[in-house]
């Protein structure tokens, strides 16, 4: 007897779900659990609205390895870049200070050795343009710099070090130019956008 109303039962449930099947099949909707929002691996967050779902993107923060990044290019830039009467052997101490972690890493490992011995051989031996000098001198102070001047990466003391640099060269290179306009010629535009980032960068890191 038992078992005759687990039976009856089983097939009342099942009954009512194929009903519920048929129900929904016929009017267009499947009745499936709601998806949650996922979150990708790039800041990109699905969203539901009226009409489906659709990306939303939301930017990378500004962090001090991204900025650390663009004061790397930038100083890169103003080394190989004529446009400017600024004294350009400053940016070798603010390239050590503000390179990122793992620029500093690779200059430090065994190819960063091997690049300076590569380049020392051929400065040795053959013509370097001036353009180049500065990049190969600031590879040597990375490498032979002692720990207690790289020690200074990351902390207040060294975002004041970078500050003043960068205030120095920006100085140097406004008051040159003669004027505002004359420092957005043609020919000096990429040195002032370049001092412009690296001024503004170290500021961002200071604070």
């Amino acid at each position: 007897m038992s078992s005759l109303s687990i039976s009856t039962a089983t097939a009342f449930s099942l009954f009512q779900t194929l009903s519920l099947f048929t129900i929904s099949t016929a009017s267009g909707q499947a009745l499936l659990p709601p998806v949650p929002p996922s979150q990708g691996n790039h800041g990109v967050v699905m969203k539901k609205n009226r009409r489906g779902f659709g990306a939303v993107c939301y930017s990378a923060p500004l962090t001090p390895q991204n900025l650390q990044w663009v004061c790397t290019v930038s100083s890169a830039v103003l080394m190989l870049s004529r446009g400017t009467a600024a004294q350009k052997s400053f940016l070798v101490p603010f390239f050590a200070l503000q390179a990122p972690t793992s620029i500093i890493s690779w200059i430090k490992g065994e190819y960063g050795a091997w690049t300076a011995f590569l380049a020392l051989l051929v400065r040795l031996f053959f013509f370097i343009p001036g353009e180049l000098e500065l990049p190969f001198v600031a590879l040597l102070l990375v490498i032979v710099a002692p720990y207690q001047v790289m020690n200074l990466r990351g902390t207040q003391m060294g975002a004041i070090v970078s500050l003043l640099i960068a205030g120095y060269l920006a100085f140097q290179h406004f008051s040159r130019a003669g004027s505002l306009q004359r420092a957005f010629d043609q020919g000096s535009v990429v040195a002032t956008l370049a001092i412009i980032c690296i001024t503004a960068v170290s500021c961002l890191l200071f604070i």
